[in-house]
C-alpha cells in the first residue's frame, strides 16, 4: 500500500514535535526562574541547581524525523556565594550558596524558545493553508 502522508502532513508532524519540545523547554526555564533565589534548608547545603533541556531526534512518521525533549540535565556551573550571616542557610563563615541560575540568561533562553515555538506554529499554519489552497484548486 502506498504511503498516504504527503509533504504537508510530514511538515505538520515535524513542527508539532518541535512545539512539544519547546513547550517542555519553556517549563524547565520557568522552573529555573522560579528557583533563582531559593536557598538550601540546611546550613551550608546546596541550593537549587539549574536544569537544562536535552533534545534528541525522534520518529514522528515512517521515515520522518522530528525532535523531542528526552531529559533534563543539571548545569555544572558553580553556585554563587553571598555573605548573609543571618540567613539560616549560611555556613559557619556566614556565606550562603545561591542557585547557579542567571535570571537574565533564563529570560533570553525563554525568548528564544518562544520564537522557536512561534516559528513552528507558523509552519503548521502555512501547511494548513497550502492544503486548503490545494483543495480549492482540485474543486475547480
Amino acid at each position: 500500500m502506498a504511503d498516504v502522508t504527503g509533504p504537508t502532513e510530514n511538515a505538520q508532524a515535524i513542527a508539532a514535535s518541535a512545539l512539544r519540545a519547546q513547550q517542555a523547554r519553556m517549563r524547565i526555564i520557568a522552573e529555573n526562574i522560579a528557583n533563582a533565589d531559593s536557598t538550601s534548608k540546611t546550613p551550608g547545603g546546596d541550593p537549587y541547581r539549574r536544569q537544562t533541556a536535552v533534545f534528541e531526534p525522534t520518529n514522528v512518521a515512517p521515515g520522518v524525523k522530528g525532535v523531542a525533549m528526552t531529559k533534563t540535565l543539571p548545569d555544572s556551573t558553580p553556585f554563587r556565594q553571598e555573605y548573609q550571616p543571618g540567613n539560616p542557610a549560611a555556613d559557619a563563615k556566614g556565606y550562603v550558596k545561591m542557585p547557579n541560575v542567571d535570571p537574565l540568561m533564563e529570560s533570553l533562553d525563554m525568548r528564544e524558545a518562544q520564537r522557536a515555538y512561534e516559528a513552528n506554529l507558523s509552519v503548521i499554519e502555512t501547511s494548513r493553508a497550502m492544503d486548503a489552497s490545494m483543495l480549492d484548486i482540485l474543486k475547480k
